[in-house]
């Protein structure tokens, strides 16, 4: 059985009270998101209470017997452009239903600020967010008054909001408190610090000829832990190096930044 609730019936009185969170997707293509929520971590933290997520068919909330919900642009031009009326009713259906206090409304467009893991842990502390899926050529504007923030998650072109969306609930899901076994599998992340990941490694010991780096073994961890900074920055150098433009180093990692540097060459 599905753990998401895809009928907004369903989501009376399921607000965004005590520790759960609360995440409704405004989409015109709700079977783009169901498979994908209804997996892994998302599904365990919807089945253990710490997230509610209602997917809303924008057609339910279309205009006249076709359920129309966008049209040609004033102005001309190519494409068609999501009209405001069934964004105002999905909008107004689901605090209706809510009854959560405050709700953080997101539309997921190539117009808006580019999606990073700063924003997911500010996100992950609203305990309602609704995200509406853009489409087409775009939203009319006039229903931008009723929006808190536009976000983006590149700069590339996507058919919808849809995949964007998946995006920032699996980002934000996962920073829920109690939803990732340990604490430290989240802040030890790519992105959490300053840095990339350091390399992982599991059994077996030599695969292919490749050996598993001996200190891994030594069970000191003091030396672990500075072999594991040493390889991230290493990592963050060759893979990432635009991210020490906004890194602040410590002067024990100055040291390891310039032994690299030196090493892998100025443009790393």
């Amino acid at each position: 059985m599905s753990s998401l609730n895809s009928d907004p019936e369903l989501a009376e009185g399921s607000g965004a009270e005590g520790q759960s969170r609360r995440i409704d997707i405004i989409t015109l293509f709700p079977n783009m998101l169901t498979g994908p929520l209804d997996e892994s971590i998302i599904k365990r933290a919807v089945e253990k209470g710490k997230v509610k997520i209602f997917i809303h068919n924008l057609r339910d909330f279309g205009i006249g017997k076709h359920r129309i919900c966008d049209d040609r642009p004033y102005g001309g031009g190519p494409g068609m452009v999501l009209k405001p009326e069934p964004i105002w009713r999905a909008l107004k259906t689901i605090r209706r239903r809510a009854k959560s206090k405050k709700q953080k409304v997101i539309l997921l467009s190539p117009q808006g600020k580019i999606f990073t893991q700063e924003k997911a842990k500010k996100l992950a502390q609203d305990k309602h967010l609704i995200f509406i899926c853009g489409h087409y050529e775009g939203v009319d504007e006039r229903i931008c008054s009723l929006i808190d923030e536009q976000i983006s998650i590149g700069d590339y072109i996507l058919t919808g909001g849809e995949i964007p969306a998946l995006v920032l609930v699996d980002s934000i899901v996962r920073l829920i408190p109690g939803v990732v076994g340990k604490k430290s599998s989240v802040v030890n992340e790519s992105f959490s610090g300053q840095f990339l990941d350091y390399p992982q490694y599991t059994r077996p010991r030599v695969w292919q000829g490749k050996r598993v780096p001996l200190i891994l073994f030594s069970g000191h961890q003091k030396k672990i832990a500075s072999w594991r900074r040493e390889q991230a920055i290493k990592n963050t150098c060759l893979r990432r190096p635009d991210l020490f433009t906004r890194i602040s180093l410590t002067k024990e990692e100055k040291k390891i930044y310039e032994k690299l540097r030196k090493k892998y060459g100025k443009n790393s």
